[in-house]
C-alpha cells in the first residue's frame, strides 16, 4: 500500500484502521500519536514482523479517527474491533461455556439456577465455575440454609394453582412461596443472604446463625435448634468448598498466562472477599505482533470492554507489566467508579497465587495443544485431499453446502451450513424459504429448480454487496429477520464459498452450475454434488463421479458437512411445517391477538372454558374490551358444550401449557 502523504497524519491520539482492496477493515490498532505509530508500518517489510508485513502487504488503505486522549482511543478500539472482527488482530475464544449460579432478583419470588451463555438484566451472576456440576452441588448445600426456589415458572404457577408444594418443600429445600407458607419480604432476606454469602461475605451469616441457634436452645425450642444447626453445619460445607487464598477484605483478578509462537492459554481466577468464587479460561490467537505487555493490553481490553457480572475489582494481578498500564487503570477505573490497580506481584501470598493461575494455563495449554494438533493435523490433510480430489486452484478453506427440505412439494426450504478451516462457523449458517417452487402453483415439487432459487439468491447477496459502495456495505441476514434488523447485520454473505457443495447427483450440480455460470461466477466459485445413494461426489462436465476413497479425511468431511445442511434443513422445515399446522378455535377473532388470546386461556383454564363461558364472564376480565368479549361470546354462541373433541380442540388444549 501507499505511505499518505507526509504532514497528512496527525500527531494526536487516535484509532486507525487498515483496509484491504474490497474497504473490508483487516487491523485496528490505537496509539498516543497516530503519526509515530503509523511510521512505523511504511518502512523495509524485511524489518517487519512477518504478520505485520502480511497485513501492510495485504492493506489498500489506511484511515484514522482522532480523538481526545488515550482512554478514549482505547474505547474507540474496543469497540472497532468488535464491530468489524478484523483478521489480523488478536482474537480470544473461549474454550467452553462457562456456567454460572443465577439468582433472577427482578422475579417477585427470585429463583436460582445454573445458566450459561448471554447475561440478562435483573438477574445476579455469580462464578464462573468450572463445571456445572459444582455449581449443583453448591447450591444443594446452600438450600438448606438459603430455602428460595429452583424450579421453572411453569412449575410454579402450576403449584400455586393447585394450592400444593413441591417435593422440595417437604425436604426443606424451599420455603414453599407458591402456597404462601412464606411472606414475600422473609424470602426476599433469604435471597439477599444467599447473595451476601456468593458475595464473600460469610462472617456475619455465620455468626447470626450461631446466636439464633444458642438462643433457640435457651429457650427451650429444642426443635428449631436442631435445624439450625443442620443450616449453620450446610453453610460451612460450603464455606470449606471455597478456597481461601486472600485477605478476607481484598477483591482481585489474577491472570496466568502460558504461550507458544501461535496462541497463549488465559487462566483467570476471580477472587472476593479473599475466596475464590469463580474461573474462566480461553485461547488467544497471536495472529498479530505481539510483546508481553501488548498481550496484556489486548487481554484486558477483551476481559473489560463489556463489563464482567463478576464486577471489576481493586486490583488486577497480571504475570507482565502492560505497556500502556496507566491508560488502561484509567480506563477501568471509569468502569468500576474507583480506583483500579494493575500490577505484578513480585513476593509473598500474591506471587504465589499468580504462580498458581499460570500452572492452570499451562497444564490447559498442554491439553489444548494436543487436540489441537490432532484436529489440526487432520483438518489439513482433509482440505489438502479435497484441493488434489476436485482439482482446485487452493485448499477449500470456506466450504458451503446446499440442502433443500418439503413435504410432497409443500413448505419448501432450503439450507446453507458453512466449514471455515474444516470447523463448522455456526453464525454462518443461514435458511432460506423457497418462494418460487412447490406446491399447486407449478404442480408438485422440484428439487431441481428449488436448490437453483437457493444458491442464486445467495450469489446475488453477495454480487450486489461486493458492487456496492465500501461505506454501504450489509448483509441481508435469514430471510425471516425484518429488514431494519438485517441493515444493521455485518456482510455475512460477504466471502465468496471456495467450494459450493450440495446435497444431491449429477442433476442438482448441473442445476447449480447453470446459476453459477448466469452470474459470471464460474471462473471464482467451484461446484461439486454429493449423492446419498453411494456416497459419490460429482462435478459439472463430468458424468463419471470422482472417486474419493472410503474412509478418507476428505469424505468424511463432506458427508459431514451434507449430514449438517440436510439436520438444519429439516428442523426449519419442521418448525415452519408445525406454524401451518397450529390452528386456534380462538383465531380470526377481531381484536383477539396473541397476547390477550395467552391472557385469557390462562386466567379461564383453557380454550374449552372459553368456549363455555358466558358474556358477563367475558367482560370481567380488564385486559378484554367489551366488543372483543362481545366478538367470542358470538362466535361459540351457537357450539354445543359437549361438542365432541376435533384435531382444532387438540390444538387448542395446548395453549394452556403457555
Amino acid at each position: 500500500m501507499k505511505r499518505p502523504p507526509a504532514g497528512t497524519i496527525p500527531d494526536e491520539p487516535g484509532s486507525y484502521q487498515f483496509k484491504d482492496r474490497n474497504g473490508r477493515v483487516i487491523y485496528v490498532g490505537k496509539a498516543s500519536s497516530l503519526r509515530q505509530r503509523l511510521s512505523n508500518y511504511f518502512q523495509n517489510p524485511r524489518n517487519l514482523h512477518p504478520r505485520t508485513a502480511q497485513m501492510v502487504e495485504t492493506a489498500e488503505t489506511v484511515e484514522w479517527t482522532i480523538v481526545r486522549n488515550e482512554v478514549e482511543a482505547l474505547m474507540l478500539e474496543y469497540s472497532l474491533i468488535k464491530e468489524h472482527d478484523p483478521r489480523f488482530n488478536v482474537r480470544l475464544r473461549d474454550d467452553k461455556s462457562y456456567p454460572f449460579l443465577a439468582v433472577t432478583t427482578d422475579d417477585i419470588w427470585p429463583r436460582a439456577l445454573v445458566m450459561r451463555g448471554h447475561k440478562r438484566k435483573g438477574t445476579r451472576y455469580f462464578g464462573p465455575y468450572a463445571h456445572a456440576y459444582a455449581i449443583r452441588d453448591t447450591l444443594d448445600l446452600l438450600l438448606r440454609s438459603f430455602p428460595i426456589r429452583t424450579c421453572s415458572q411453569n412449575k410454579f404457577d402450576e403449584h400455586q394453582r393447585l394450592g400444593r408444594p413441591c417435593l422440595l418443600f417437604h425436604i426443606e429445600k424451599c420455603a414453599g412461596p407458591c402456597v404462601g407458607e412464606i411472606e414475600e419480604m422473609e424470602y426476599r432476606q433469604l435471597v439477599t443472604e444467599l447473595c451476601a454469602f456468593l458475595d464473600g461475605d460469610t462472617d456475619e451469616i455465620v455468626n447470626r446463625l450461631e446466636a439464633d441457634m444458642r438462643a433457640a436452645a435457651t429457650d427451650l425450642e429444642f426443635e428449631r435448634a436442631a435445624r439450625l444447626r443442620d443450616r449453620l453445619d450446610a453453610v460451612r460445607k460450603a464455606i470449606a468448598k471455597q478456597q481461601m487464598v486472600a485477605d478476607k477484605s481484598e477483591d482481585l483478578d489474577v491472570f496466568g498466562i502460558a504461550e507458544d509462537e501461535l496462541e497463549a492459554s488465559v487462566q483467570v481466577f476471580y477472587v472476593r472477599k479473599g475466596r475464590v468464587v469463580g474461573r474462566k479460561g480461553f485461547i488467544l490467537d497471536k495472529v498479530e505482533e505481539l510483546t508481553p505487555g501488548k498481550m496484556i493490553d489486548r487481554i484486558l481490553e477483551s476481559m473489560y470492554g463489556e463489563e464482567p457480572v463478576v464486577g471489576v475489582p481493586k486490583q488486577v494481578l497480571v504475570p507482565f507489566e502492560a505497556d500502556d498500564r496507566d491508560t488502561y487503570e484509567q480506563w477501568l477505573e471509569m468502569i468500576r467508579g474507583s480506583k483500579v490497580q494493575v500490577r505484578v506481584p513480585q513476593r509473598g501470598d500474591k506471587r504465589a497465587l499468580l504462580e498458581t493461575v499460570t500452572r492452570n494455563a499451562r497444564e490447559e495449554f498442554t491439553r489444548h495443544r494436543l487436540r489441537r494438533a490432532s484436529d489440526h493435523n487432520t483438518r489439513s490433510r482433509a482440505l489438502t485431499e479435497l484441493q488434489h480430489a476436485l482439482d482446485l486452484p487452493e485448499a477449500p478453506l470456506r466450504i458451503e453446502c446446499y440442502d433443500m427440505a418439503h413435504l410432497q412439494g409443500t413448505d419448501y426450504v432450503g439450507s446453507m451450513v458453512v466449514l471455515e478451516d474444516g470447523l463448522p462457523a455456526k453464525r454462518e449458517y443461514r435458511r432460506f424459504k423457497v418462494n418460487g417452487v412447490g406446491g399447486d402453483e407449478v404442480g408438485g415439487s422440484d428439487d431441481y429448480a428449488a436448490m437453483a432459487e437457493v444458491v442464486r439468491r445467495r450469489l446475488q447477496a453477495y454480487i450486489d454487496d461486493r458492487d456496492r459502495p465500501v461505506d454501504e456495505r450489509t448483509g441481508p441476514g435469514d430471510d425471516d429477520v425484518p429488514s431494519k434488523q438485517r441493515e444493521r447485520k455485518p456482510g455475512k454473505f460477504a466471502y465468496p464459498p471456495q467450494l459450493l457443495l450440495v446435497d444431491g447427483g449429477k442433476g442438482q450440480v448441473s442445476a447449480t452450475q447453470r446459476v453459477v455460470e448466469e452470474l459470471g461466477l464460474a471462473d471464482e466459485i467451484p461446484v461439486a454434488g454429493l449423492a446419498k445413494r453411494f456416497e459419490e461426489v460429482y462435478v459439472p462436465g463430468r458424468s463419471e463421479p470422482i472417486e474419493i476413497p472410503r474412509g478418507s479425511e476428505a469424505l468424511f468431511m463432506l458427508q459431514r458437512i451434507r449430514d449438517e445442511a440436510h439436520r438444519f434443513a429439516n428442523s426449519f422445515h419442521r418448525e415452519r411445517r408445525s406454524k401451518r399446522m397450529t390452528v386456534s378455535a380462538l383465531d380470526d377473532i377481531p381484536g383477539l391477538g396473541e397476547v390477550r388470546k395467552k391472557k385469557l386461556t390462562k386466567a379461564m383454564g383453557g380454550v374449552n372454558a372459553v368456549k363455555r363461558a358466558s358474556l358477563d364472564d367475558l367482560k370481567a376480565h380488564s385486559f378484554l374490551p367489551d366488543a372483543v368479549a362481545e366478538a367470542i361470546f358470538e362466535k361459540f354462541a351457537s357450539t354445543p358444550v359437549d361438542a365432541p373433541r376435533t384435531p382444532d380442540a387438540l390444538t387448542d388444549d395446548a395453549l394452556t401449557d403457555d
